[in-house]
């Protein structure tokens, strides 16, 4: 007895699923090419609306003012200079300044980002007592503040003023950001990792540290971005606490030599129009130089920690 196959029979259900698809009609495939077409260039236009602003700023900090001034500065620098740039980094605050602000900002980051892991792993363990209460706490303050006279206040009788712990301390634990971490920790850290741990010996503290940190990348790098580009840009906490200009970081440094500038360009007389001329193109300058100054570190830096920066922060939120 043979076993023959029909071939007719065999290609019938492909057949069958290959006439089975509906064809995609004309209007239809020219409506998916529309739409593709019109997302291109919405998405290519929102991108030249961020680019092009912090393109402008860096080729007119290389221009000459008259020409940015009178509209010539557009797409490609005019009258290339770099007095700008040499006028900053001639002036020894500007170098004290970056000293500061790097110390600040490592400083401020390294106890903002210690500080929020550790309370957020302890409010997220459901066997702290009290721990709803404590969250409660924290959640206040993000809607009651006690304004700046009573931050002021405390700063003092702290004994802070004037020190490197005025503009660290008061902003070290960022509530919204405690909330991801205790999210993140809440569902990502599984109970039964902590229990197999403890099973084998491990106490909580050798937990933490050799278990749920390593666990934690995405989360720790995205604490850790958040609080470099807030400590980085800050500098309202130093012009309230702080006295000794050697100790201003340069967000505050650059303020008071734009400050400087334009007061320099607007005291000048009115019948010495060569003299207030000379400092308005200087003012001019410096205002653009200064923004690519104290903007450029960041915009090296980050790159480098946007992929986890957009893990730490999806997982933040979605879970």
């Amino acid at each position: 007895m043979s076993l023959i196959t029909n071939p007719r029979t065999t290609d019938t259900p492909n057949r069958t699923v290959s006439q089975a698809r509906p064809k995609q009609s004309l209007r239809a495939r020219y409506g998916d090419r529309a739409f593709g077409i019109a997302a291109t260039a919405v998405l290519v236009l929102s991108i030249l609306a961020v680019v092009y602003p912090l393109y402008f700023i860096v080729i007119a900090s290389i221009s000459d003012p008259n020409a940015v001034y009178e509209g010539k500065v557009w797409l490609l620098p005019s009258g290339i200079t770099t007095e700008g740039y040499e006028r900053i980094f001639a002036d020894s605050r500007i170098w004290n300044g970056l000293g500061n602000t790097l110390v600040y900002t490592v400083l401020g980051t390294a106890v903002s980002v210690s500080t929020i892991l550790c309370g957020a792993y302890a409010l997220s363990r459901k066997d702290m007592p009290g721990r709803k209460f404590l969250m409660l706490l924290f959640v206040i303050t993000m809607f009651f503040d006690g304004g700046l006279i009573t931050k002021y206040l405390v700063v003092r009788d702290l004994g802070m003023l004037d020190t490197v712990w005025a503009v660290v301390l008061p902003g070290a634990v960022g509530v919204w950001n405690l909330i991801i971490a205790r999210s993140f920790f809440e569902h990502t850290i599984p109970n039964e990792l902590r229990e197999a741990a403890q099973m084998d010996g491990a106490t909580d503290f050798k937990f933490f540290f050799k278990m749920v940190l390593p666990l934690s990348k995405p989360l720790i790098m995205l604490m850790i971005m958040i609080h470099v580009v807030a400590h980085w840009n800050s500098f309202f906490d130093a012009l309230i606490f702080l006295n000794d200009d050697t100790k201003y970081p340069l967000q505050l440094v650059l303020r008071n030599i734009l400050i400087q500038s334009d007061v320099s360009s607007t005291g000048t007389t009115g019948g010495d129009i060569e003299s207030y001329a000379a400092a308005q193109r200087i003012a001019e300058l410096t205002k653009y130089a200064m923004i690519v100054v104290s903007s450029l570190p960041l915009m090296i830096a980050l790159p480098f920690m946007q992929k986890h920066f957009t893990k730490g922060a999806m997982i933040g939120a979605v879970k």
